[in-house]
């Protein structure tokens, strides 16, 4: 996402942190997310196709390294899994062609080709 986007506040998601920390004394504390997100992250967006092969594709992108992973101290690759994922991708487009929407078809393709040129530079 461009920076111009994320001004605009478009295309945005949030992130909840739901890991488990410990005290001093050892005893496990869930630290509570405040009270505005806990509320938006139940309503969330609809899962449609759309929002499945984007995640399907955000999770490729993060084993080709491109995103980074929170708390980590860089991005992780992991070619065998983007290769995995990318696979899913296209079993999805074959076995839905001729049920997608023009604009369904146009996403996976274009997600696909982008996806598969990455996963090449990655491999050299």
């Amino acid at each position: 996402m461009s920076t111009d986007a994320k001004d605009k506040g478009q295309g945005g998601f949030t992130v909840t942190d739901r890991r488990i920390f410990a005290d001093e004394t050892g005893a496990a504390r869930v630290e509570e997310a405040p009270a505005g997100a806990k509320a938006a992250a139940s309503e969330g967006a609809p899962i449609d196709f759309h929002t499945f092969v984007l995640s399907l594709g955000s999770s490729a992108l993060l084993h080709l390294g491109e995103l980074e992973r929170p708390g980590s101290a860089g991005p992780e690759t992991d070619l065998t899994m983007a290769k995995h994922t990318i696979d899913i991708l296209a079993m999805l487009q074959d076995k839905t062609r001729g049920n997608l929407t023009a604009e369904e078809t146009k996403l996976i393709e274009g997600l696909l080709f982008d996806l598969r040129l990455r996963y090449v530079e990655a491999r050299k």
